[in-house]
């Protein structure tokens, strides 16, 4: 009963820190805060902190894991509510612009996130959340016979380099109209993507 009660207070204290440190993050970004702040935002000890995490960096991380998470979640409920694979392909596509243009989602999973962890790093978690939405999308897209022949991992990869530069660019301007232009740019670099409807119909790929 103890040890429940203590493994509790754990994941209460990491959950304080995690959300503190996130906002702290998004609003001032990673250089500016320091763990001084974010133990005093969450109300424990530095010790409780280093019992959790390894150091700034470590809590960073677990925010970003937490960031990702969500933007990912996201994307596939976007895609999900569609039954044709051509759908789920650019809903999810324009639920990541959308998610990923918010302010403090783009500080910490665009900005911050390959400097504070490196590039290898964050390259790793990003595959690993909404870039794994994508080329699963795309796979069963060219399944379907929906995409021209091509291979789909560097295709993923180029897709999501260029969501990823579009998110930036969308979080500095910060209008409803560039998101549009945006996706009206996006829709037609995909639509180029797609298969002769005829080739298609007649079991061509």
């Amino acid at each position: 009963m103890a040890e429940s009660v203590r493994a509790r207070q754990r994941e209460r204290t990491r959950r304080a820190l995690v959300g503190h440190a996130r906002r702290l993050f998004a609003e001032h970004g990673y250089a500016e805060v320091g763990l001084a702040q974010v133990v005093a935002a969450a109300s424990v000890t530095k010790g409780a902190l280093y019992h959790q995490f390894d150091g700034k960096a470590d809590l960073f991380r677990a925010v970003l894991e937490e960031v990702q998470a969500e933007v990912a979640a996201t994307v596939a409920e976007a895609a999900e509510i569609h039954d044709d694979p051509w759908l789920r392909l650019t809903a999810g596509c324009r639920a990541f612009l959308t998610a990923s243009t918010d302010a403090r989602v783009q500080r910490i999973m665009l900005v911050d996130g390959p400097a504070v962890l490196g590039w290898d790093a964050w390259r790793a978690m990003d595959e690993a959340g909404s870039a794994r939405h994508l080329a699963e999308a795309l796979t069963a897209s060219a399944d379907a016979g929906l995409l021209r022949p091509q291979p789909i991992t560097p295709l993923a990869r180029l897709l999501s380099g260029a969501m990823n530069e579009a998110a930036l660019w969308l979080a500095a301007s910060g209008t409803d109209r560039d998101l549009e232009d945006v996706w009206t740019a996006l829709s037609g670099m995909l639509e180029s993507l797609r298969a002769d409807p005829a080739a298609t119909a007649s079991g061509g790929r």
